[in-house]
């Protein structure tokens, strides 16, 4: 028990003091020593559990998987935010809540754990080590160290069913894998084929298109001299910024309607440094605008000429090997040179052979592994395809009938495009980690697909005649091809369990904009193909968090914000409610920790408000009925609890997070604590009798419903007061997490509410007055009122002691004309007045505001001038930008102020 605690009590009489002593709440939340209690309290009880409401409406979100290697960031802390609202809130509404959790096998970013691993050991590398061994290494490593940010997402305070929790390569998991890759095989939806790649050369792995990560780079753009091959002294120039490509062109493409090259169309043209020709063929890929119109095709190593070179049929001529050096392809003056070595080489021998036009200087994105963190190079090579075409028309039509929406609305516009304009999906990789593709070689190259080594033995003993030596194929499925099974086969599939059959589809998925192809469109097209059902009724896209100059956080940058850290400085609490409370649709979070410090402040304001409400001997009484109470300050409160639970109830419902959180905030900081508590203090401080009674009851009630609305998102503080508030002597026998959904069962208190408001409205225009005009603030000050109709005149009659209290004032009474030197107060049926002249010195004050204003009146000159500067918009970044356009706002703002001030003042003359 704390010494101010009970000096703050010692006014209450013995019995309270008793009360008190055995159960007053700490001065402080304390989240280090809080959260982990509470959360396995959570834990032991059940809570997280899904099944225990048979007869309730099931409701089903799964995890986005993150990554076995991965550590929480503020995209997770944002993401799982968002789906721990969800399941909370919805949990409250009495529905059969499953948050399927699990984490992704992570295939490159595993293998290159491990890999770095046996480095720093000395040990042998993996191919030394044998296939089998490193794997098993693997999973050695994902025993003791994968998934810490399972444990973090428990610091978040995520409440999934752990129980529940899948990996994408645990032995359910992997036998949906199998079945779905045979069966997509056995439809012709799978096959193989020599396509473009993204090909990591350090790796040595195809990669996907998200693991690649673009560059601005300083390089050179290289105008080469193409001899005509029927006049030689005549050229075709082409520009290209990788001029080691050129040996392995196939075409020059021009366009058919470019008047200077139509008489070239179907003729040919010598390529430099060989003794090839290429013909010199019409397509609208080449840009009569760019360059000199005339683009070097080589099909085999640029994603865009591959198709120019499928639409004329051209050679497909590969030029590099596994490791990006120059291969058999090449003349041999080149073969075995790494490509940036050639790269020299053949500028050096072009320039020596006049050859070589010109070169600029060039700026340009280049291509680089996301992890190697080397060029990629588009290589041509056998892989493994999905006819994502075949498998997107239904998913399309699924989002365009409506069977499933995105929010915010605009991101179908995205997803439309990707999925019509979609190219097959390359699904394997040249790594060890991960689901192998079970196919196997016969000895002549025939091909098995089988779910197993056995099914293929047999069907190779029925092609041969005789048992036969298989070969498996060595690669490992794309990571995304398990994920995008993750709606169904975490839930049994393909065995027909009951889980599946109560969770699939599930309610909404929530992610982040940038997979909404690789991720949301390929569990669309799996779901729709095997369980003939869209996986999510809702995808819900949440923004970008970026730093609080709106920069995208980045390594590079320097600016990323660690969300564990916050979390110890502040709560989990608080930066759960920083996310929530900034994630409006459509809009990027700009992320300052003072924002995290503010809503930590927050959950103090709420903490004190239930000491103040547990000293003052506020304890639920389970016989209270809102609809029953009489005082207009408690009908008030009643009626306004409500309109917020109607608020963040329908803000949730529609995803509007911010909105949400806005109206939560407001009530509890601007309306309980401002204001309510404020306004029963002379109840709560009177004598004993109904009026206390009721208020003591109304406002444990009210605490209550508030911290039932803000569980799902500050769930740490609202249960440690939820179990320690509000029942004499000792704490409560049940969980918030556990308790109803506040419900608005009442229509009561409109009238008390636009009452309450006009008073709280009045002492808020007195409070403005004084703090324009600077009148002291320990100073009171009298209030004149000159015109008043008969509601206003009862109004300030009944709340004439909570107005002199709360606005300072020294008096209150009717006048017959307004005093000179008077600031006036017009309100609804009333024109009041604060005499000034004897507290201020009003000329002084005038130019005071006038010397301010002129200040101000500079400053938004100054920065309209220059958010008008063309010049300044198209060179200043992004934040340098909206930073400007901040601080006009403020200033305008407070010029504004400043005039009403002075406007005042002027009405005082």
């Amino acid at each position: 028990m704390h010494r101010q605690s009970l000096a703050e009590a010692a006014c209450l009489n013995l019995s309270t003091l008793n009360w008190l002593v055995a159960v007053m709440l700490e001065k402080n939340f304390r989240p280090e020593e809080a959260e982990k209690r509470l959360y396995d309290l959570w834990e032991r009880s059940g809570a997280f559990a899904a099944g225990q409401r048979p007869d309730a409406d099931p409701y089903c979100i799964v995890i986005p998987p993150p990554n076995v290697t991965g550590s929480l960031h503020m995209g997770h802390a944002l993401n799982n935010t968002l789906q721990d609202i969800l399941v909370r809130f919805e949990r409250m509404r009495g529905r059969d809540v499953l948050w399927q959790p699990g984490m992704d096998h992570a295939g490159i970013a595993t293998q290159m754990v491990v890999e770095r691993q046996l480095e720093a050991e000395n040990k042998t590398d993996r191919r030394t080590m044998g296939r089998e061994a490193f794997v098993k290494r693997v999973w050695e490593w994902k025993g003791e160290s994968g998934g810490t940010i399972i444990n973090q997402l428990r610091r978040l305070g995520a409440s999934c069913d752990w129980s529940r929790e899948r990996f994408t390569m645990d032995e359910g998991l992997s036998a949906a894998v199998v079945k779905v890759f045979v069966a997509l095989y056995r439809e012709g939806l799978i096959y193989k084929d020599k396509r473009l790649v993204n090909w990591d050369p350090k790796l040595l792995t195809a990669i996907s298109d998200l693991e690649v990560q673009s560059k601005e780079t300083a390089g050179h753009l290289w105008h080469i001299k193409y001899p005509l091959a029927d006049d030689p002294a005549k050229f075709i120039v082409v520009a290209t910024t990788r001029p080691e490509t050129m040996l392995g062109d196939a075409a020059v493409a021009v366009h058919p309607d470019d008047d200077r090259y139509k008489h070239l169309i179907g003729k040919r043209a010598q390529l430099p440094l060989t003794d090839r020709t290429l013909p010199i063929v019409a397509d609208d890929y080449a840009d009569p605008e760019q360059g000199s119109g005339a683009v070097k095709i080589t099909p085999a190593h640029d994603f865009n000429d591959f198709e120019v070179g499928r639409r004329h049929e051209l050679e497909m001529l590969n030029i590099l090997d596994e490791h990006a050096a120059l291969n058999e392809n090449v003349p041999l003056a080149y073969r075995g040179l790494d490509r940036f070595d050639a790269r020299k080489r053949i500028v050096a021998d072009l320039e020596e052979q006049e050859l070589l036009e010109k070169i600029d200087d060039h700026t340009h994105m280049v291509p680089f592994g996301d992890r190697s963190d080397v060029v990629i190079e588009p290589w041509l090579t056998d892989q493994w395809y999905v006819d994502a075409k075949t498998l997107a028309k239904p998913a399309i039509e699924a989002v365009e009938s409506g069977k499933t929406r995105f929010v915010p609305v605009n991101w179908e516009k995205t997803y439309f495009e990707w999925m019509r304009n979609i190219q097959p999906w390359c699904i394997s990789r040249q790594l060890w980690w991960g689901h192998r593709i079970p196919a196997w070689y016969g000895p002549d190259g025939k091909l098995f697909v089988e779910e197993n080594e056995t099914a293929a033995q047999k069907a190779a003993e029925a092609h041969y005649g005789k048992p036969t030596k298989l070969t498996q194929d060595e690669d490992v499925l794309d990571t995304w091809f398990s994920s995008g099974l993750w709606p169904f086969s975490t839930l049994g599939w393909p065995e027909e369990t009951p889980q599946l059959a109560r969770y699939y589809k599930t309610n909404v998925l929530v992610t982040g904009f940038d997979i909404i192809f690789f991720w949301v469109a390929r569990m669309m097209m799996m779901g729709l193909h095997f369980m003939k059902e869209v996986p999510f009724d809702t995808v819900y896209i949440h923004a970008l968090v970026r730093d609080e100059k709106g920069a995208k956080m980045s390594k590079s940058k320097g600016n990323i914000i660690d969300p564990l850290a916050l979390m110890d400085k502040y709560g989990a609490d608080a930066l759960r409610f920083t996310l929530a409370a900034m994630a409006a649709q459509g809009r990027d979070i700009k992320l300052a920790e003072s924002r995290v410090e503010g809503y930590r402040n927050f959950g103090t304001k709420l903490w004190n408000a239930a000491r103040f409400s547990e000293m003052n001997e506020c304890a639920r009484d389970p016989g209270f009925d809102p609809a029953s109470v009489t005082e207009t300050v408690n009908l008030w409160i009643v009626h306004e609890i409500e309109k917020t639970q109607q608020a963040v109830t329908q803000g949730i419902e529609e995803y509007k997070f911010n909105e949400a959180s806005n109206a939560i905030y407001r009530f509890i900081w601007h309306v309980f604590c401002d204001w309510y508590l404020e306004c029963i203090k002379p109840i709560l401080n009177g004598e004993d009798g109904p009026s206390k009674d009721e208020t003591r009851a109304c406002a444990a009630w009210v605490l209550d419903n508030m911290l039932a609305l803000l569980h799902p998102f500050m769930p740490f503080v609202t249960e440690e007061l939820w179990q320690n508030t509000g029942v004499v002597g000792g704490k409560r026998d049940s969980l918030l997490i556990a308790e109803k959904w506040p419900s608005s069962s009442t229509d009561v208190g409109a009238e008390a509410a636009d009452e309450m408001a006009w008073v709280i409205e009045l002492i808020t225009q007195i409070r403005s007055v004084r703090a324009e005009m600077n009148v002291p603030a320990g100073a009171k000050v009298p209030l004149v009122v000159r015109e008043s109709d008969p509601q206003a005149a009862g109004r300030m009659e009944r709340h004439e002691g909570l107005i002199m209290r709360l606005a300072r004032l020294s008096t209150l009474h009717q006048v017959d004309a307004m005093p000179e030197g008077a600031a006036q107060i017009v309100l609804d049926g009333a024109t009041l007045a604060i005499p000034l002249a004897e507290i201020i010195d009003l000329d002084k004050e005038k130019t005071r505001l006038s010397r301010e204003l002129e200040k101000v009146a500079k400053e938004i000159q100054k920065l309209e001038s220059k958010l008008a500067d063309q010049k300044f918009l198209s060179k200043a970044p992004e934040d340098v930008i909206e930073l400007q356009r901040e601080r006009l706002e403020d200033a305008q703002a407070t010029g504004s102020k400043l005039t009403e001030a002075l406007n005042r003042l002027a009405k005082t003359a």
